[in-house]
């Protein structure tokens, strides 16, 4: 079964954007006036602009997606993802199959980054003032990716405060979220008599396949919204 297929062309192209966000240059604010949340998402921007920018390691895909990995996993809250995304799967699953989801899950995120990144590197960040939740500890930190001759692309982070920590669970593109593309799949492939050990096996096979030889430009795009 072909994973990317069952995203879809709409999920790919918001991974697409995220990456090109995340793999930025320099943003186009003073770094002294930035949020803390808002710091969390530069200086992910910068350690990843400076590490995949060397030749070796765009050359490298397994390299690259080792040092992506590293880098953006303290900044996303893995594990609130994963429960958000797995909804009602989540409650009946064993604590197997969430650590194995979890880490499955993971690849399949870092994969797409570091795909997308081969693609897109010229792009500028703006931040736009940051908007609070129902809560003290939740935070949306919004954005606007430019780039010559191009129309902006508003994306927004939406952040939460784990022990004194700014981490992201979602992403919305245009108002597309992030989290809800996956989870819609997800739900989808288990319910139409699926298991969640299948989705899982899926996600290893295909995630596993990638490292051997990297998403070619297109693949995931080819099913369209049709298989969402």
């Amino acid at each position: 079964m072909n994973f990317e297929r069952v995203v879809g062309a709409r999920t790919f192209a918001v991974w697409v954007s995220l990456a090109v966000l995340l793999f930025t240059g320099l943003a186009l604010a003073d770094e002294g006036s930035l949020t803390p949340a808002q710091k969390v998402i530069q200086d992910t921007a910068d350690q990843l602009q400076k590490s995949l920018q060397r030749p070796d390691v765009k050359s490298d895909f397994t390299k690259a997606t080792g040092i992506v990995d590293t880098i953006i996993r303290p900044a996303i809250d893995f594990d609130r993802v994963s429960i958000m995304v797995l909804g009602k799967y989540w409650k009946t699953a064993t604590p197997a199959q969430r650590e194995r989801f979890k880490t499955e899950f993971r690849r399949l995120l870092v994969r797409t980054y570091t795909t997308a990144f081969t693609e897109y590197s010229d792009w500028k960040i703006t931040y736009l003032p940051s908007t609070s939740e129902s809560s003290a500890d939740k935070t949306t930190v919004r954005t606007q990716i430019l780039q010559a001759g191009a129309q902006p692309v508003a994306i927004n982070y939406r952040m939460v405060n784990t022990k004194g920590e700014w981490k992201v669970y979602d992403v919305l593109i245009e108002g597309i979220s992030l989290l809800q593309n996956y989870r819609t799949s997800f739900t989808s492939q288990i319910g139409e008599g699926g298991s969640l050990d299948g989705l899982i096996a899926d996600l290893t096979k295909r995630n596993d396949t990638a490292h051997k030889e990297p998403v070619p430009e297109g693949e995931s795009g080819a099913a369209g919204d049709k298989d969402l």
